[in-house]
């Protein structure tokens, strides 16, 4: 099995590198920079982020593991501590096949201009806000005009994204296993011109949305922590990727709703009044 190592940049997580390789090496495991079967991503959800997008095209065959040197990973089960036990647990599968992993929905996003159509996926989320005034664009949910939207911009969400930028907009947290998408607005403007419904909106995997904005208006568009200045786009469609999800290599139970609990709320089995 073929491996190959993200990470932050920061000396623990260059140390923590060099001790991997140096385990990988002790098991006859290749590291294959380009075409790896695991990646291990060493730093924070940012580098989950930047792993996801470098192997983007190759994630039907690629599962990511995550060791956090921060304060916070959500998609890092992982301690520094940890190493060791991480590397034997992973480092002893001798087959892809022999991993087990979950599977999560990611957002795929069509942007249409008046010369083509190109398509990206976010693993968070995709946003597009106004630059220096507001974003103005009319949302339509299955081909069918839903609102007008004016304010600062929207953010579209994965299930696994619902726990980072969508919930700083009062969106709901959705578990990973529902395939669906999120709408989130970002501070709109509501009036007898602009009227939205001003509360987040879930839908499945069967149902997409589209975004008209005006037209050659300049927005700020991001996928997850990747950003791009455009004024050329007619149209964005977005829905739940087909036949793609994102794979993660679990070695011991961490369920979504201990994470979130360890993340936000900070509870452990010592607060349970009924022990």
């Amino acid at each position: 099995m073929k491996y190959n190592v993200i990470e932050r940049g920061d000396e623990v997580s260059k140390q923590l590198t060099e001790r991997f390789h140096a385990l990988a090496a002790e098991h006859g495991v290749t590291r294959d920079e380009e075409h790896p079967d695991i990646v291990l991503s060493i730093g924070g959800d940012g580098t989950m982020l930047q792993a996801f997008h470098k192997y983007v095209q190759q994630l039907d065959h690629i599962a990511f593991v995550g060791i956090h040197t921060g304060h916070l990973g959500f998609f890092a089960d992982w301690k520094p501590a940890e190493m060791d036990e991480l590397a034997s647990l992973m480092l002893s599968a001798q087959s892809p096949e022999e991993l087990r992993v979950v599977q999560y929905p990611v957002v795929e996003i069509e942007i249409r201009t008046e010369t083509g159509v190109e398509t990206h996926l976010a693993l968070n989320e995709f946003t597009l806000r106004g630059i220096e005034v507001s974003l103005v664009a009319q949302l339509d949910i299955n081909d069918e005009m839903f609102e007008m939207f004016r304010g600062d911009g929207i953010c579209i969400s994965s299930p696994a994204g619902s726990t980072a930028y969508n919930k700083s907009l009062g969106g709901a947290m959705v578990h990973p296993s529902l395939e669906a998408i999120q709408i989130a607005e970002i501070a709109s403007i509501n009036n007898r011109v602009y009227r939205t419904l001003g509360s987040p909106i879930i839908l499945p995997k069967h149902h997409h949305c589209d975004i008209y904005p005006r037209a050659h208006q300049n927005m700020l568009l991001s996928l997850d922590h990747l950003y791009m200045q455009r004024n050329d786009v007619v149209s964005i469609r977005c829905r739940v990727a087909a036949n793609v999800k994102v794979k993660f290599a679990r070695f011991r139970p961490f369920t979504f709703w201990n994470r979130v609990r360890e993340a936000f709320v900070g509870y452990t089995e010592n607060n349970d009044t009924r022990k």
